[in-house]
Formats: structure tokens, C-alpha cells, sequence
């Protein structure tokens, strides 16, 4: 009886950290903070975060920008759903899912183009890299500056034949982008301060 307890504490227990886990961090504006509250044993942020920047170029603000701009670092974000009938929950109005909101053929092409098979778009580690991918192609692509969020953001929300087009999107998108370059600007100032 009380090995069986203690093993039913110790289930609870490894859900109750998987669960905090998948908690989005509170301080989404403050990039310290997202990587002191996800600093933790099952993912380190802010090395995945690092390591993406060392192997794409793209600058770790301008990465946690992007993702804090398309999910607030929610690992199962998704877009609304449609309704049928005007009020039956139905299918998503696309196919973006987890911390990058990545397409599902954008993601398969990431995956084949770095062999990357058992990336998951709902692990930050793999997400931070596809955004680092995506934004690496995009400068090596259209000459975009791998420090110039507001263009990179452009081309990461309209898509590159879009962005190729010259498809500068409206000015919900524009905004959208001038946001993000915004928080880019914070977390690099925020980012010099860390630890002090």
C-alpha cells in the first residue's frame, strides 16, 4: 500500500512539471524573464536561442521578437477556428500551429532542407531554429539585413513569394512588423542588462 502511494505521488509530481512545462511564460515583454522562467532542466531557452544565432547569423532579439509576435510563446498556439453553421467550432482557418505558427509545407520544407525529422513545432528549441532558418533564407534570398527585424518580419508573415513580389502587405501587416522590430530593439537592451 504505501509503495503504491508514494508512486501515485510521484506520477503527480512528474505531471505537475511537465504541465509547468508547457506554461507560457508570465513576462512576455521582458526577455530576461522568459528565459530566467524557462531556464530549466527539460529546455534551456536561451542557449536554444543562442545556438540558432550562432548557426543562421539572425540575431537572438530579433528571433525571440519573432516568436513572441506570432504565439507570446505558447507552444500550442493556433489560429481561430471557423464555424459551421455560424456557431459548431470547425477547422482551423490555417495550418499554423506551436511557438513559430509554422505552415505545415513551410515545415516540411524546413524539416527536409535540414533534416531535422523529429523537429516538433511545439518544442521551442526546434521552433527558434525553424525562425532562425526562415529568417537566414529571407537575407540570403532578398539581401535582407539578418538584423533588420521589420523586413525579416514582413517576409516571414506575407510569406516569400509575397515578400518577392514586393508585397509589402497593409498597414495591420506593416504594424505588425513595426511592433516586432520594436521588441526586438527592447529585448537587445534588455538582453545587455540580464544578470546585472
Amino acid at each position: 500500500m504505501r509503495s503504491s502511494s508514494f508512486s501515485k505521488i510521484g506520477a503527480v509530481c512528474v505531471l505537475l512539471a511537465l504541465s509547468a512545462c508547457a506554461t507560457p511564460p508570465n513576462h512576455i515583454n521582458n526577455v530576461c524573464a522568459v528565459f530566467d522562467q524557462n531556464d530549466g532542466w527539460f529546455d534551456n531557452w536561451q542557449s536554444a536561442a543562442e545556438r540558432t544565432q550562432q548557426k543562421y547569423g539572425i540575431p537572438v532579439p530579433v528571433l525571440m521578437a519573432t516568436v513572441r509576435k506570432e504565439s507570446g510563446f505558447k507552444s500550442n498556439a493556433r489560429p481561430p477556428r471557423t464555424k459551421l453553421l455560424g456557431f459548431i467550432p470547425w477547422k482551423h482557418v490555417s495550418t499554423a500551429t506551436g511557438f513559430s505558427q509554422a505552415l505545415d509545407g513551410t515545415w516540411s520544407q524546413y524539416q527536409r532542407e535540414t533534416g531535422n525529422w523529429a523537429a516538433r513545432r511545439t518544442k521551442f528549441a526546434d521552433a527558434v531554429d525553424f525562425v532562425g532558418w526562415y529568417h537566414s533564407k529571407t537575407a540570403d534570398t532578398y539581401g535582407v539585413a539578418r538584423n533588420d527585424t521589420y523586413n525579416l518580419y514582413l517576409a516571414y508573415y506575407l510569406g516569400w513569394t509575397a515578400y518577392g513580389r514586393g508585397n509589402r502587405g497593409d498597414a495591420g501587416v506593416q504594424g505588425y512588423a513595426r511592433a516586432t522590430e520594436k521588441m526586438s530593439r527592447d529585448y537587445a537592451q534588455q538582453l545587455s542588462e540580464c544578470g546585472n
